[in-house]
């Protein structure tokens, strides 16, 4: 394998297509990982997580001019102050990151990625190799274990939330079936609340480009009503939402959805349709319907829809909220990982 640093997406342009065709068979096949995802957090650094002179260190692998690896890295200090080298991603918005490259390349990739980062005169100085969001089942934890053990480096492997997720067997009674009674119950019950009520009670997809950019203003003012998410909604956070929004839109997978009252927007669920998953990525409500739980309708709503729809999982992704176990999701973990030459 041939090892090339990039600085600039825009350099990179030329291989965005061997870029998703590649991730399309990799082992960690995540929306955070495509091109023009991780394009659109760079441009606004996570949504300012980090700082503007952050630098990219984007490695590329390739055999006979074919490119079979991909490194999305970049550069800056790690929460502890350390001069370091991260997933682009990292931290916060980006619920699973990893290396792209088929499972069978992954050693040989690793290894010659180690060397290069180590040898390579250009890069920007760093003491750890610091990798956020990586799943359980990505063969990258232990890729990473391995040669770190061979070349006798620092290597931490550190547990860091779960991320539950409910498979779908393709019918909603079915899954309802699958459900603590109780849970059960409280479900119809939400949904008999609203039928009873003299509300009329609708759900939607945002399926207009024209409509998109309202929309997204109306899904993060949304957001803004919870105490918990209003900091969080800095500017460049709102950027970041408005970007992801409208390359998963202009891509095919983005899934924007609205239950309305009266006509009036009650809640809303922000996630991905990718790989023939949904991939949960945020959500809101309007507190002045708080007493119809439209979140809690919303959501059974949008499982219903993955059932009749052929979609085989729903990935409430990560934290271990207690709604999600309502809804029987079961956990997987993610990982970081550090290694210190």
């Amino acid at each position: 394998m041939k090892f090339k640093r990039y600085t600039h997406f825009d350099d990179l342009a030329g291989l965005k297509d061997q870029w998703n065709h590649l991730l399309e068979n990799s082992a960690s096949h995540v929306p955070f990982l495509t091109f023009e995802y991780q394009a659109a957090w760079w441009a606004t650094r996570g949504g300012g997580e980090w700082p503007p002179d952050s630098q990219l260190v984007i490695v590329a692998a390739f055999e006979n001019d074919q490119l079979v690896g991909v490194a999305p890295l970049f550069h800056a200090h790690n929460i502890l102050g350390e001069p370091a080298l991260m997933f682009i991603g990292a931290i916060e918005v980006s619920d699973f990151l990893d290396f792209i490259v088929k499972p069978g390349d992954l050693p040989n990739f690793i290894a010659g990625l180690l060397d290069f980062l180590f040898n390579e005169k250009d890069l920007p100085h760093w003491e750890v190799l610091d990798l956020y969001n990586l799943l359980e089942s990505s063969p990258t934890l232990a890729a990473l274990a391995s040669e770190a053990d061979q070349r006798d480096w620092d290597h931490k492997q550190i547990h860091l939330q779960p991320s539950p997720f409910i498979s779908l067997s393709g019918d909603y009674e079915t899954y309802l079936a699958s459900l603590d009674k109780k849970q059960r119950h409280e479900i119809r019950r939400k949904f008999r609340n609203v039928e009873t009520s003299l509300a009329v009670a609708d759900f939607y997809f945002v399926e207009d480009r024209e409509q998109l950019a309202s929309e997204t203003q109306a899904f993060i003012e949304m957001m803004a009503q919870d105490p918990t998410k209003r900091d969080f909604l800095t500017d460049a956070m709102q950027q970041h939402l408005r970007n992801t929004a409208e390359i998963a839109f202009d891509h095919g997978w983005l899934q924007m959805a609205f239950f309305t009252l009266d006509g009036k927007k009650a809640a809303a669920y922000l996630s991905f349709r990718f790989n023939n998953r949904i991939w949960c990525y945020n959500s809101g409500w309007e507190w002045e319907f708080r007493d119809f739980s439209p979140g809690w309708v919303l959501l059974a709503y949008l499982i219903q829809w993955a059932n009749e729809n052929g979609i085989d999982e729903f990935d409430f992704m990560r934290g271990d909220e207690p709604y999600k176990y309502k809804f029987g999701a079961t956990d997987r973990h993610i990982y970081r990982v550090t290694l210190k030459p």
